[in-house]
């Protein structure tokens, strides 16, 4: 393989300026000492309820706990800020916090079932109702106390309710009203799901009867925030056969939920007044619901603004801490290496002048080659997607426009729809091809596109590309990123069959790294090129980049992409 000059010439250097390496030794006590202080203030800060300081505490002791490697407290420390970031509705944001924790953790350990504890919360309010199964049902694997096993089945049994499946979840609840329950709150729950899933499946005696017990029950042993959710489900009940009865009893819900700060619930009850109201009440309670959302709507998006800026002022923190250490150890060197350094580059200084002039031309000239070859590979693969996808059925509409009768609606209809359809195609591949903003949007727009892959039975996950200071990366490279991307996700949607996608980025002061891998089906190494990588590899080289994947049949995909800054 011919090497450049330039790659000559760093060889040089680094054999010309060798030195010994010095072992540094980290004392590790006052470090963890001052890391569990800083976790011990998160804690007794997340019991107050204070938790913007208990995340940034939370934050800082993770940061410590790296420092030392100590795996535990660092997977900690990280699910209990998604933890605060799940309690004020940041439910992207928990996901993120706990992908960060899932290197740390083997196959057996402790705090598995709590990380997909996390996951299936995040999903159920997102309504990922199947993801969220998936991660409750593991968690049970994990758990090993009893009740926590109990309590993500009941949860299974939640989200079959929410699905309309009122028979599998009547099965589970049964089962586990069967059992014996210690916790009389857990017990009145079971009982009031299980009377409203009974309710729902059109047993409603049956059902109306386990309601009231489980809200009589609550109401025994204090259980004030349960009896918000059995007074809902009465007021669901009664909503089609006593609509004051139903009033009552969501009004009952929305006077506890208000003096809880329960906010959701709150909406769930103005939500059932509004439908069973018909009269100058409604509009009161409309007015309500509107000031409510938008309030909470607010206060959600401010939290999850002071999160994350929490998150990248610690990085920035640590990266400038770091940076000193750095300058520190480079100033401990001795005279005697300095001026040894001095005579190196004093020796090699005349070489790189004559070396200035070959450099320029040699890079001039491999940048407009790989230019060229970027730009006919695009054109190439438009041109293919063109004849694949629109000249077919471009010919059948003109085909059938001729053969058909458009006088009928019926026919005249259908040519609309095929025109429609070539009018989609048309617009994909435009889209695919258009001009990409890299200016202050550049990150939110690379979100959306990444979104826009999400499914009901796909998570795109995408950590750190907020901690990238894109402000100091040239266009090219900011489009070439989004290239990159847009057709790692088209070969996934397209050959991978993927659930999971994570995406991770990350930095140093000379490159910008990307690490992608997904869980679907895989292919051969030799299969990979036919799967429309060719173009990905020549677009990074094209910007002095690297990428290398690995991938095997159903052994998913990755790929680490490497970026010159």
């Amino acid at each position: 393989m011919v090497r450049s000059p330039f790659f000559c010439f760093i060889i040089f250097l680094l054999f010309l300026s060798c030195k010994e390496k010095k072992t540094v030794t980290i004392n590790i006590e006052p470090i963890k000492k001052e890391a569990l202080k800083l976790r011990n203030k998160g804690i007794s800060d997340f019991e107050k309820k204070n938790f913007n300081t208990a995340f940034s505490n939370f934050n800082k002791a993770k940061i410590k706990f790296e420092t030392i490697n100590d795996s535990l407290n660092i997977v900690y420390n990280l699910i209990q800020m998604a933890t605060i970031q799940q309690i004020n509705g940041d439910y992207y944001g928990s996901k993120e916090t706990v992908t960060e924790a899932l290197p740390y953790i083997k196959k057996k350990h402790i705090y598995n079932g709590y990380i997909n504890n996390i996951f299936g919360v995040a999903d159920k309010e997102l309504s990922l109702y199947n993801d969220a199964i998936y991660y409750y049902k593991k968690a049970i694997n994990d758990y090993t106390d009893p009740r926590l096993k109990q309590s993500s089945l009941s949860n299974i049994a939640a989200l079959y309710i929410q699905q309309k499946k009122y028979e599998k979840a009547i099965i589970i609840l049964e089962s586990i009203l069967n059992n014996k329950i210690p916790d009389e709150k857990h017990q009145a729950r079971i009982e009031d799901n299980l009377g409203y899933a009974y309710f729902k499946n059109e047993i409603t005696e049956k059902g109306l009867l386990l309601m009231n017990k489980s809200l009589d029950k609550r109401n025994q042993i204090d259980d004030i925030y349960g009896s918000i959710e059995s007074n809902l489900h009465l007021a669901d009940y009664y909503s089609s056969v006593d609509s004051q009865k139903s009033d009552r009893h969501a009004l009952d819900a929305y006077n506890i939920a208000t003096k809880l700060h329960s906010v959701d619930e709150r909406l769930e009850a103005l939500q059932v007044l509004i439908s069973n109201d018909y009269n100058a009440q409604n509009v009161k309670y409309v007015k309500k619901y509107i000031a409510l959302n938008d309030s909470i709507i607010r206060i959600r998006n401010n939290f999850k603004n002071k999160f994350a800026k929490i998150k990248y002022d610690s990085k920035k923190e640590k990266d400038e801490n770091q940076k000193l250490r750095l300058e520190k150890a480079e100033n401990l060197l001795s005279l005697q290496q300095a001026k040894y350094m001095r005579i190196v580059f004093a020796i090699v200084f005349a070489f790189l002048i004559i070396l200035i002039f070959i450099l320029v031309r040699y890079y001039r000239n491999r940048n407009r080659i790989a230019k060229i070859k970027t730009s006919y590979d695009t054109e190439t693969r438009i041109a293919k997607k063109i004849h694949d996808e629109l000249a077919n059925d471009v010919f059948n509409a003109i085909a059938f426009a001729e053969t058909q009768p458009l006088s009928k609606e019926n026919t005249r209809e259908n040519l609309l729809q095929k025109l429609d359809d070539i009018y989609v195609r048309v617009r994909g591949i435009s889209k695919e091809n258009n001009n990409i903003d890299t200016g202050e949007n550049f990150i939110k727009n690379i979100r959306e596109m990444l979104s826009t892959y999400n499914s009901n039975t796909r998570n795109i996950i995408v950590n750190n590309v907020e901690q990238i200071n894109w402000e100091t990366i040239d266009d090219i490279k900011k489009i070439t990123i989004s290239r990159i991307l847009q057709e790692l996700m088209v070969n996934m949607k397209k050959h991978s069959q993927a659930k999971l996608v994570l995406i991770q980025f990350d930095n140093d002061t000379k490159s910008i790294f990307i690490n992608y891998t997904d869980n679907g089906k895989g292919s051969e190494q030799s299969e990979m090129i036919k799967n429309g990588l060719q173009n990905m590899e020549s677009r990074i080289e094209a910007v002095k980049g690297t990428i290398d994947f690995e991938t095997a049949p159903e052994k998913g995909f990755k790929a680490k992409i490497s970026i010159p800054k």
